[in-house]
């Protein structure tokens, strides 16, 4: 009998996507035993380059909105793609696209940010119906790119429950070449925090232990409980990061057992 996907190891299951994205960002977690994502939402460009320097030995992914950061030149691209040389991770832009298969597609590949040349995985409600998959596919997947359908979000009267979660759930399965999904999908969940539960903008927290030992999570994804306010404090947002990394890890090992 074949084990459920969430009690085989991440190396195992690396296996059993025909992504490149997907399997890189598995075998990634576990050459470095991390399931830490950091979500850096900073709009200085040299805090971003700060932090990601930071929290890149714990980190499997970094999660960024780039249309935030002020004063943006493409120059900054290539300094993010050293550090993800430098740390062996991988990037996770959260543009969260929500238009028709042509406008996304030139989105995607165009304009000032040009993501599809430099991150390996986006995200996409799926609003539009499955053109929406296939104008980003058009550009992503021929660069071995990934995408990450949002079925749920972590706010609090999030829209994207029932029906709607799960016909996102049928659209991914039918784009298994580029969707980061098979039969078993990777789940990235937000709103990870060990201190707060909330803050005053709606976003609910969970504990690393609550997300992938109780409800399956691959991927959490921390934010301000690693850089909080201060992103100059680069020896602090470290510690922090190696402190989620080991919470993360011990959760998935309890997991396998």
């Amino acid at each position: 009998m074949v084990s459920a996907p969430h009690t085989q190891t991440y190396g195992t299951r690396a296996l059993n996507f025909t992504n490149p994205t997907a399997k890189a960002i598995l075998q990634t977690m576990e050459r470095k035993k991390t399931n830490l994502a950091v979500s850096v939402d900073v709009t200085n460009p040299d805090d971003l380059l700060a932090i990601i320097d930071a929290v890149g030995p714990y980190v499997c992914m970094i999660k960024t909105h780039i249309d935030i950061i002020e004063d943006f030149d493409f120059s900054l691209i290539q300094r993010l793609e050293d550090l993800s040389e430098k740390h062996d991770f991988l990037y996770f832009e959260d543009r969260k696209f929500a238009d028709i298969g042509n406008t996304v597609a030139l989105q995607y590949s165009s304009g000032v940010h040009k993501i599809a040349s430099w991150a390996h995985l986006t995200n996409a409600h799926p609003v539009p119906g499955p053109s929406i998959i296939e104008g980003l596919s058009s550009v992503g997947l021929p660069l071995g790119r990934g995408l990450l359908l949002l079925a749920e979000m972590s706010t609090k009267g999030s829209l994207a429950v029932g029906a709607y979660t799960e016909e996102a759930v049928r659209m991914a399965r039918q784009h298994r070449d580029f969707d980061v999904a098979n039969e078993d999908f990777l789940i990235l969940t937000p709103g990870i925090g060990l201190e707060s539960r909330g803050d005053a903008m709606g976003q609910q927290y969970r504990t690393p232990q609550e997300a992938v030992l109780g409800s399956g999570c691959d991927i959490i994804i921390v934010g301000r409980g690693i850089y909080g306010t201060d992103p100059k404090a680069v020896d602090t947002i470290a510690a922090k990061a190696e402190r989620y990394m080991a919470e993360g890890w011990a959760a998935y090992l309890a997991r396998l057992t």
